[in-house]
């Protein structure tokens, strides 16, 4: 008897600690894009690669298994990106995330003389991630919007 009564404070303290460790992540801050460059031109479509730098705030790692995104220069749509991935990303630290981007042609010539030269656009992506730890994954919704600076020279 006595021991079922020690059981409920124990019991209480496992509950606590597993409701506490499962809270959700805090959002991934963005940092930089590095290493752009074109894969593949196409007339009606064109495949561009580049690293997306990101900083991961939380006290634990996590894993990306799925990004679906579409990139918006200046509001006008410049593509899509969709893929799996298994990437690893540890706490407390920067990490990079590889994109691949298939490219409307007809509305990058559209935004393509003002980033050619420098000028500042609004760069909007709106998505959803896949993340999660321990093979148990979550659907984020994801929306940025900044002001990004090209440079083509």
């Amino acid at each position: 008897m006595k021991n079922t009564y020690l059981l409920y404070p124990i019991f209480f303290i496992i509950i606590l600690i597993i409701a506490t460790s499962c809270q959700a992540p805090k959002d991934l801050i963005y940092r930089e894009f590095k290493n752009m460059k074109i894969e593949k031109v196409g007339f009606a479509s064109t495949t561009l690669k580049l690293d997306l730098i990101y900083y991961n705030p939380n006290n634990y790692g996590l894993q990306l298994k799925y990004t679906d995104l579409d990139i918006f220069l200046d509001n006008t749509y410049l593509g899509h990106s969709s893929q799996d991935y298994q990437i690893s990303i540890p706490k407390l630290t920067e990490f990079s995330i590889p994109l691949s981007i298939e490219v409307d042609m007809k509305n990058l010539l559209k935004n393509a003389l003002p980033t050619l030269f420098g000028k500042e656009v609004l760069v909007k992506v709106t998505g959803t991630v896949k993340l999660g730890k321990a093979n148990m994954y979550k659907s984020f919704p994801v929306l940025y919007e900044g002001m990004q600076k090209f440079s083509a020279f």
